[in-house]
């Protein structure tokens, strides 16, 4: 049916008027009856005519490229369409050149002005112009700029102007007292406005250098030595002099920056703002206060330690046992920045607070060579009872020499030492009360908590173990408790049995002995894999993974292929025959196609009502069926071309062949060759109808659908 309603619609097509024989036949008519048009008027003839008849043209040149407004509307044809009605230029300027070339105000030609004349111009009048000077070029013609002529500022061209005033304002700035000899500044509206150049004002709090301070009154000469352009805004600029001079504290001398304003404000330079604390994050205590910056800062500040020994040196050179006995330079540890005298020294606040034993312990019990980087080390000072303890035997059992790791400050007995908590493996059962070095064998890091790494030798003396090469996991049949008392659950593996497997003899599966069994389906079912016939999975390159179709059921059915829908969706009553593979694969399961016609052949060329092959129905049966059922088709004859299941063409017909009647070729199709339509009924209903002919495409063409009154 698909195919029936495409030729239909390719009818259809050959229906509308085929243009070389209409041109044909306008233009015999243009020869003997409008001269002119060959020579004037264009040949898209439908711009004024239609199919019906020639007379009545009609023209609407508000469909072309050029829609008439404004003026235009009423302007006669013959005053634009100068040479003929072919080719008439759109531009604005090929009819009115000659006002752009006699414009005045402004002057077109002389101000550069663009020849386009829509940019500023309507078609309802040529004046007022549109063109604003604001929102075009963005400089607003205010005050003694407005009612100029273009010509004035624009010199040539408009579109060259510079909205910088000294552009056009050079010869008045030139002329004006003072500017050029003090340097002025370009930018005239620092100081004046459009409406006058007199009365000039200019605002300082408008620069990049707005006067605060005692700056505000004074006299701009003071700053402005060299003249008003370019002055720097740095304070050193004006003040270098109070900086070379300043005593409280000598600036020089002490490295100071000169960029006044670190420090100063412009209300006075006495007062200074600067804060040591805040700005170098050292307070100026006690001691401290009251000092010159040179008594620290050597010749600059940005360079002075706020290490206490940086100035300091001489201080711990003299006193007491400092130098003999390595105190550490950490000043603060004992003094304070009050007075050197009166120190006090906390072990606590250090990297090493005393706890335990430690606080009664004599200083120099640790501190053997001096204070200074004394190890932290527990094994520093306690080595000796490492080295000599026995139980268990530290050094034979390798145990850390971190003696923090057991023991504490408090006592070396009892250790806290936890061998479930710290590595993780605990002592139970047969385990327990054992020496660390029975397991431990030189070293106590090195230990692993494989069983096998201890029991090898249980392992190799137990029977069949090594004959059937046993797994080594000990646990798995065995405990920590006894030997003897072992069991294995296959299910507490990787590979619990289920299905047919729970029944299987272990040697079955386990040929080679029991470690290193494949997990695999094929590594014991490939024999099952090679000779499976439906489909043949070895010719056909099928997954060796089993278990992608297959489960542990006995028997491998059914099987099932649960990603068929990422190859092609079985929908409909393709779902009810998925479990025989054979009925669309045919034993080729990796070249099948996935296209109805390759599959349904038999169906297309057996179908007689209509014959699809005889007729060249399209192959793409999606187009009128449904993977359901090939009946009902969704072809909808109605819609796409005629109506024969409505209307009055409704059980009037039994076959495609009653209207179409060349069943190769389902284009052609009669409509005189039923009921009602005979010649001379026809031909007298249709008297006075133009373009009536007894065919039935003409038939088609004025009653699309097969009614009367169309």
């Amino acid at each position: 049916m698909a195919m029936r309603e495409n030729s239909v619609l390719n009818v259809t097509r050959e229906l509308q008027p085929k243009p070389v024989p209409i041109v044909s036949v306008v233009t015999r008519q243009i020869t003997t009856k409008r001269k002119n048009h060959c020579t004037e008027f264009p040949k898209e003839c439908l711009q004024c005519h239609t199919t019906v008849s020639w007379d009545g043209a009609d023209f609407d040149h508000n469909k072309t490229a050029f829609p008439l407004t404004g003026s235009h509307v009423a302007t006669e044809c013959s005053a634009c369409h100068t040479n003929g009605y072919e080719g008439t230029s759109t531009l604005c300027s090929a009819c009115h050149i000659e006002k752009y070339n006699t414009a005045q105000n402004p002057n077109h030609t002389a101000a550069g002005i663009s020849n386009e004349c829509e940019t500023c111009h309507q078609t309802t009048a040529w004046i007022p112009s549109n063109f604003n000077h604001t929102t075009t070029t963005g400089f607003e013609l205010t005050n003694g700029h407005s009612g100029k002529q273009c010509s004035e500022c624009h010199k040539g061209t408009t579109t060259e102007a510079s909205s910088d005033c000294i552009s056009c304002h050079q010869a008045n700035y030139n002329e004006a007292e003072n500017h050029v000899a003090q340097n002025f500044p370009k930018e005239c509206l620092q100081c004046h406005t459009t409406v006058s150049w007199d009365g000039a004002d200019f605002d300082h709090n408008k620069t990049a250098f707005p006067l605060t301070g005692s700056h505000v009154a004074t006299e701009c000469s003071a700053c402005h030595t060299n003249g008003y352009e370019g002055t720097s805004t740095l304070c050193s600029a004006c003040h270098i002099e109070k900086y070379n001079t300043a005593q409280n504290p000598n600036h020089t001398a002490a490295g100071i920056t000169n960029q006044c304003e670190t420090c100063h404000q412009t209300t006075a330079w006495v007062s200074s703002n600067f804060n040591h604390t805040t700005t170098t994050g050292f307070e100026l205590t006690n001691g401290h206060s009251g000092k010159q910056c040179s008594e620290c800062h050597k010749g600059t500040t940005t360079e002075a330690s706020s290490d206490c020994i940086s100035c300091h040196q001489a201080n711990y050179n003299e006193a007491e046992n400092h130098v003999a006995q390595n105190f550490p330079k950490e000043c603060l540890q004992c003094h304070t920045t009050v007075s050197w005298d009166g120190a006090d020294f906390d072990h606590n606040k250090t990297a090493f607070p005393l706890t335990g034993s430690h606080v009664a312990t004599e200083c120099s019990a640790c501190h053997t060579n001096g204070y200074e980087g004394t190890s932290t080390l527990c094994s520093a000072c306690h080595i000796e009872k490492y080295n000599t303890a026995q139980n268990p035997n530290h050094t034979a059992a390798g145990i850390s020499n971190e003696c923090e790791t057991c023991h504490q400050t408090t006592a070396w007995v009892p250790s806290n030492f936890n061998h479930t908590t710290t590595t993780g493996f605990e002592l139970t059962n047969g385990h327990s009360g054992k020496q660390c070095s029975e397991c431990h064998k030189g070293t106590t890091t090195e230990a692993s908590s494989d069983c096998i790494s201890c029991h090898q030798a249980n392992y190799n003396e137990a029977e069949n173990h090594v004959a059937q090469n046993f797994p080594k996991e000990c646990l798995q049949c065995h405990n920590t408790s006894n030997w003897e008392d072992y069991n294995f659950d296959h299910n507490a593996t990787n590979f619990p049995l289920t299905g047919s497997h729970i029944a299987t003899e272990c040697s079955a599966c386990h040929t080679s002995g029991y470690a290193g069994t494949s997990t695999l389906c094929n590594s014991c079912h490939s024999k099952n894999y090679n000779e499976s016939v439906n489909p043949n999975h070895s010719s056909l390159a099928i997954s060796t993974n089993c278990e992608e179709c297959h489960t542990t059921g006995p028997g491998w059915d059914p099987a099932l292929f649960p990603t068929h829908n990422d190859y092609y969706t079985l929908n409909g009553a393709h779902a009810t025959v998925s479990g025989n593979c054979f009925l669309c694969h045919n034993g080729n399961y990796t070249n099948t196609p996935n296209t109805c016609y390759a599959c349904h052949t038999s169906d297309y060329n057996n179908t007689k009502d209509p014959a699809h092959a005889t007729a060249q129905f399209s192959t793409d049966c999606k187009s009128c069926h449904t993977e359901n059922a090939w009946e009902p088709s969704t072809f909808d004859h109605d819609n796409q071309y005629f109506p024969i299941y409505s209307g009055e063409h409704r059980g009037e017909w039994n076959s495609c062949v009653d209207c179409h009647t060349q069943p190769t070729n389902f284009s052609v199709f009669s409509c005189i060759d039923c009921h009602e339509h005979n010649k001379t009924d026809m031909d007298n209903e249709h008297r006075g109808e133009s373009g009536y002919v007894y065919a039935s495409i003409n038939c088609f063409a004025c009653h699309p659908k097969g009614k009367a009154d169309d």
